[in-house]
């Protein structure tokens, strides 16, 4: 019964996590918001601990800041976390661009 707590307490965190994470991606810039909520929610499940973790830092980058980062994915060099985490958020930004043609 240890692991079923365990495994319940464990996903009720990673839940309050998203929520939080969801929450912090409300953003200025319209397309970032986009992108982000889609990340949030189609990507997010499938993060690393230490892609969350990279995740919560990119937050606190101001919105240009961001969008650029996202829209260079494969032509600057990252660590393999941050690297992970800007290829979701890149394919996010991919789905909306196609909606949106």
């Amino acid at each position: 019964m240890l692991g079923v707590d365990t495994m319940l307490n464990a996903e009720i965190m990673q839940d309050a996590e998203q929520r939080r994470l969801a929450w912090r991606c409300r953003r200025g810039m319209l397309e970032l918001d986009i992108v982000l909520q889609r990340f949030i929610k189609e990507q997010f499940g499938g993060l690393t601990l230490a892609e969350m973790e990279v995740f919560d830092e990119m937050l606190e980058l101001p919105d240009g800041d961001f969008w650029a980062m996202i829209q260079s994915v494969g032509r600057v060099n990252h660590e393999a976390a941050l690297e992970g985490v800007l290829q979701k958020l890149s394919l996010a930004s991919a789905q909306k661009q196609q909606e949106e043609a």
